[in-house]
C-alpha cells in the first residue's frame, strides 16, 4: 500500500515562519549545506537568503521550490516561506552576543553615521527597503575582521 500525503485543507493553518524557518535549519545542517550554497542554488545574494529563509523576506514560488527541493522539505514549508513577513526581531534574539554587539554597533556610531548622511546627502534617510548587505571576511594581523557593508539608497524628505 502506498502512503498518501495528508491533503492540505483552506481551514488548515499555514505553518507559522518562525516553524518553517527551524525547519529550513535543521535541513541545511543535516545535509551539511552553507547558507552560501543555498542561496546559490536560488541565484539570491546570501545574506538575503539566509534573511528570507528566516523569515524576514517573502520569497518567489520558484524560490521556495527550489529551497525545499534542494533541502528535501515539503510543500507547507514552500507556502510559509512564500508569506509576507511581520519583520522584526524577537526580542530574545537581542540578547544575543552577535546581534546585541551590532545594536551597541548602531546606538554608537548611528548618531555620527546620521549627521554624516545629512552633511553629504541633505535631509533624507537611507533606505532599508531599495537596500542591499553583504558580509565579507578580511584578514588582519590582529584577528581576521567582518566587513559589513550597508547600501542603501538615499531617499530625500520632500515637502
Amino acid at each position: 500500500m502506498t502512503a498518501v500525503a495528508p491533503r492540505v485543507g483552506v481551514t488548515t493553518p499555514i505553518l507559522p515562519k518562525s516553524d518553517a524557518a527551524e525547519l529550513v535549519v535543521a535541513a541545511r545542517i543535516r545535509r551539511g549545506l552553507t547558507w552560501a550554497q543555498v542561496a546559490e542554488s536560488i541565484g539570491a545574494p546570501v545574506v538575503w537568503t539566509t534573511a528570507a529563509l528566516l523569515g524576514q523576506h517573502p520569497m518567489t514560488a520558484e524560490q521556495a521550490a527550489g529551497v525545499c527541493d534542494l533541502l528535501g522539505l515539503d510543500d507547507a514549508v514552500a507556502e510559509s516561506l512564500r508569506r509576507q513577513p511581520s519583520r522584526g526581531s524577537d526580542p530574545a534574539r537581542l540578547a544575543d552576543p552577535t546581534v546585541y554587539r551590532l545594536v551597541e554597533a548602531v546606538s554608537v556610531y548611528g548618531p555620527a553615521l546620521k549627521e554624516l548622511i545629512h552633511e553629504e546627502f541633505g535631509d533624507g534617510i537611507m533606505s532599508a527597503i531599495n537596500f542591499r548587505v553583504d558580509i565579507a571576511r578580511r584578514p588582519h594581523p590582529d584577528g581576521d575582521r567582518v566587513v559589513i557593508t550597508l547600501d542603501g539608497k538615499f531617499l530625500d524628505y520632500r515637502w
